[in-house]
């Protein structure tokens, strides 16, 4: 028998640590190759990591919420000593789909280690080498982690050592607000990093354009209720979506990004359009390739499938890299306006507020009219004023008078 071990893989974005989500298997449990062991919240999805071999369990690193360096081993296995075959295993959604067997999902075991702290070269990383349950002691007696030196295996803080120091921490007499504190991971640490970066990288402009879209929200009735459109789920944001292709092939400065190492602006010939999702993990924004290729209906299905696995959580990394283009829509919490922060990589970004019955000039007399407003931020390295402003009244031009598409196509 041979043991082999499995180190946390690169998950192909560029990132150097993972949180461990959940276990599916246990020690002493037998395992096939590329059934799934563990899930693992990289910056943009949950992924299934597979068994890269077939064999024994023999031992687990790492609890759910413990974060992980890449290249850190954190399961072994017992396997034979023949050769296995010559397969390599396939993370999901990186790859061709793997059949698994669904197992329950196992309660982590107590007094697992947890490798949160080291880096794939073995230094330590910012965060101290503890558990998360550890972690979350310190907190609550108010000790420093990173003053600490762990007497347990390899040098992990353990309970004593967090408890011993607490017993020498001075308490201060003053009363002291109630507050909680929740650690940045995950979704929502990548996002925070991702949106400092564009806001100070990319000079930002925001446009607005307050329009009567009545004659769009009448058409998505009109189509809804027909034969054609009954299987779709037809919405504004779909005609914003097919609205956006036909502009931004009229401006196609929109739909480029900036190239920093060689000084260029790289112009793309389609467009991925993402849709700015709100999940209980953060935001995602998965994208639609080729958008500009689909029809009215393709596009509402596509819509609602990426929102769908979205909050699911089992949209894949694929489905979040790529985006050219994104259109957040805000009007659904009841906002009628912002300042969206470009999505890094991108040239634009366009927010759609809510829909809302008002007085509005209409005809030569003032009607209630059914109006929204759309704020577009844009990088002024790439996209000017004129242009940004000619993409925009395109935008609104055909969602407040749905025929001018004849004069555009």
């Amino acid at each position: 028998m041979t043991t082999k071990e499995f180190r946390l893989p690169d998950l192909g974005e560029g990132l150097t640590e993972s949180e461990l989500v959940a276990w599916h298997v246990a020690v002493g449990d037998l395992v096939s190759l590329n059934q799934t062991i563990a899930e693992v919240e990289s910056a943009k999805a949950v992924v299934q990591l597979p068994s890269p071999c077939a064999g024994v369990v023999t031992r687990l690193v790492g609890e759910p919420g413990a974060t992980m360096a890449v290249g850190t081993v954190i399961a072994a296995f017992e396997v034979e000593d023949a050769p296995a075959p010559a397969r390599n295993p396939v993370l999901v959604g990186y790859g061709a789909p793997v059949e698994r067997t669904d197992r329950p999902q196992r309660r982590a075991r107590s007094g697992v280690a947890a490798s949160s702290g080291v880096t794939s070269t073995g230094s330590v990383a910012e965060r101290p080498r503890s558990t998360p349950p550890v972690r979350r002691l310190a907190h609550d007696l108010g000790v420093e982690l990173e003053l600490l030196r762990g007497s347990g295996e390899d040098g992990v803080i353990t309970r004593e050592d967090v408890q011993a120091a607490a017993s020498v921490v001075s308490v201060s007499p003053v009363a002291q607000v109630g507050e909680t504190r929740t650690p940045i991971s995950g979704v929502r640490k990548r996002t925070a990093e991702a949106m400092v970066s564009s806001a100070f990288t990319a000079p930002h402009v925001t446009e607005f354009l307050t329009v009567d879209v009545t004659p769009t929200v009448e058409l998505v009735e009109s189509l809804q209720a027909g034969r054609e459109f009954r299987e779709h789920r037809l919405t504004m944001l779909t005609v914003v979506a097919k609205a956006v292709c036909l502009a931004a092939a009229r401006t196609p400065s929109v739909n480029s990004r900036w190239d920093e190492a060689n000084r260029e602006i790289v112009q793309f010939d389609h467009l991925n359009l993402g849709i700015a999702v709100a999940t209980s993990r953060g935001l995602l924004v998965p994208n639609i390739p080729n958008a500009e290729s689909f029809a009215l209906g393709e596009l509402a299905d596509a819509i609602t499938g990426l929102a769908e696995t979205a909050r699911a959580g089992t949209i894949t990394p694929a489905q979040l890299s790529g985006g050219t283009f994104t259109i957040s829509n805000i009007g659904v919490f009841g906002v009628g306006a912002g300042t969206p922060i470009i999505n890094p990589g991108e040239a634009a970004i366009l927010a759609t507020g809510a829909v809302r019955r008002m007085p509005w000039e209409y005809r030569g007399e003032i009607a209630l009219r059914q109006v929204m407003t759309l704020s577009l931020s844009f990088d002024h390295r790439l996209v000017d004023g004129e242009q940004g402003s000619r993409f925009l009244t395109d935008v609104g031009g055909i969602l407040g008078e749905p025929g001018r598409v004849l004069a555009m196509v």
